[in-house]
């Protein structure tokens, strides 16, 4: 057996100068998070536009109520698609490579979204005009399915392993950056002539998006492969049949993560979109454009409670972090829609703003490092792809869906969408009780947390073959390696490098 200072590393960390692993982390950061802004940006105005005035543009006004339903019904075809998008090009990210799928998918999401703000209302083309909406919300979902859990495998594999849960949130600040930009420009746009922005200003936000494709596109371009995957090629270790491991050893953790997912993804488009429909209806008649604030501040608070979690989760672990998150929604989902019940747009801004920004966001900081930890290298992508987009479809998209048809069947009771909002909080929390920590966990190693015992090294060391065996072995009895990480030649800095 070779010894430890012999072992060669991953095929970027032996050139990799000091200079070139900041530079392509840089570009990792800026890359996730510019892709991250723009899909949660499509999806915030999406959201907004659905509960606000969606149903008046692509549906019979004959009946509002079921106007409102359907046009969640459209909302919700979006997270439909996620799974099978995550499922295809997840597969193709643990084959050929992180990058060009990030690439392909910022396309195919970001053109969709282009092409909602060309699209026919219902009174120019009448039933064609939901048909096309339907297909663009298709083809934005199918391309988001792999966005996320892209951006989120990338940041993962770059991050500076003691440092993992910082870096691997800062990406994430885009989504609130994206969030925060929708709900100013909705904002914007509701101070129009009601007339002007139902004919042409509502068009405006998704053609803008077109913006965001180009400047995603130029930053990906130039992006390396992670080392996570380089290492997998070199080792000859990528998997010719990742949908077959996934379903087959990584089952544990797809189920596991959808489910620390429910509070996180169905709270998120709970706050912003069905209490937007809610506190906007007949009953309680707040006005939009005055209550979308919550949101906006909302999405403040996250632009720092974000990378803060990540940061408080690399000191005192990732489950704690997020089994206060998800309790927390658990006591304030009550309270939370009584007190938007009560008519008071002051108090509204004020719920919205602490359910997103604390609430939702106290697990997502911990959730972008989590969840690649939680796979083997083999199957990260499409695991965590997996992971999030089944939890996407059962919390996210139901969450419209379901929320628009318990206000109209319950004529606005708050009572059983706080009943809802509390079942995906008690879901999450259960659900931390079943992952293991996995703060500082080697991301070389092949096998899930999940499954990983005491036994963990031997396990996980059996199933490579020499000499990949021999250098993880080696660089886990190395002196000096941080938290016992099997990656070869691992400074605690520096994740994938020689030293």
């Amino acid at each position: 057996m070779s010894s430890p200072t012999n072992s060669p590393g991953p095929a970027p960390a032996g050139t990799m100068s000091e200079q070139e692993y900041a530079a392509n982390l840089r570009r990792a950061t800026l890359s996730s998070s510019v892709g991250s802004a723009l899909e949660y940006f499509d999806f915030a105005m999406y959201g907004l536009m659905t509960a606000l005035v969606f149903d008046r543009l692509f549906f019979s006004t004959s009946n509002p109520a079921m106007a409102t339903v359907a046009a969640f019904g459209v909302y919700g075809v979006g997270f439909v698609a996620r799974p099978f998008g995550g499922l295809f090009f997840g597969t193709i990210g643990d084959r050929i490579g992180r990058r060009w799928v990030l690439v392909t998918t910022i396309i195919l999401m970001g053109g969709a979204s282009t092409l909602i703000g060309a699209l026919p209302t219902y009174e120019q083309v009448g039933i064609l005009a939901p048909i096309l909406l339907v297909l663009m919300r298709l083809a934005q979902g199918f391309g988001a399915g792999a966005e996320q859990a892209g951006a989120t495998v990338l940041m993962a594999e770059y991050a500076p392993v003691k440092k993992r849960g910082f870096f691997s949130a800062l990406p994430f600040v885009g989504i609130q950056a994206g969030t925060l930009l929708a709900s100013v420009v909705f904002f914007l746009l509701t101070l129009m002539p009601e007339d002007a922005f139902l004919s042409w200003g509502w068009r405006l936000p998704f053609l803008g998006s077109f913006v965001l494709i180009l400047v995603a596109l130029f930053i990906r371009a130039k992006l390396q492969e992670t080392p996570s995957f380089v290492q997998l090629e070199k080792s000859e270790q990528v998997a010719e049949r990742p949908v077959r491991e996934i379903f087959t050893r990584g089952r544990a953790g797809v189920v596991i993560g959808a489910g620390l997912r429910m509070a996180e993804n169905g709270g998120s488009y709970m706050f912003q979109s069905i209490a937007l429909a809610f506190v906007t209806s007949a009953a309680i008649g707040m006005d939009r454009g005055a209550v979308t604030w919550g949101v906006t501040f909302g999405s403040l608070i996250g632009i720092f409670s974000v990378p803060l979690t990540g940061k408080i989760s690399d000191r005192v672990g990732r489950v704690p972090v997020y089994r206060f998150g998800a309790v927390f929604m658990l006591l304030f989902a009550f309270p939370a829609w009584y007190l938007l019940s009560l008519g008071n747009e002051l108090i509204a801004v004020g719920v919205i703003a602490i359910g997103l920004g604390i609430a939702v966001n106290t697990m997502l900081g911990p959730q972008c490092a989590m969840l690649p930890e939680m796979f083997g290298n083999r199957h990260r992508y499409l695991g965590v792809a997996m992971a999030r987009e089944i939890s996407a479809v059962l919390a996210g998209g139901l969450a419209g869906v379901l929320g628009a048809a318990l206000l109209a069947w319950t004529d606005g009771n708050w009572i059983v969408l706080a009943i809802y909002m509390a079942t995906l909080a008690a879901i999450t929390t259960a659900s931390t009780f079943l992952v293991p920590e996995t703060r500082g966990r080697d991301l070389m190693r092949i096998e899930d947390a999940v499954r990983i015992s005491t036994t963990e090294q031997d396990t996980a060391t059996s199933a490579l073959p020499e000499p990949a065996a021999e250098i993880v072995q080696d660089a886990a009895q190395a002196p000096g390696r941080a938290g016992g990480s099997l990656t070869p030649a691992l400074d605690p800095e520096r994740p994938h490098r020689r030293r």
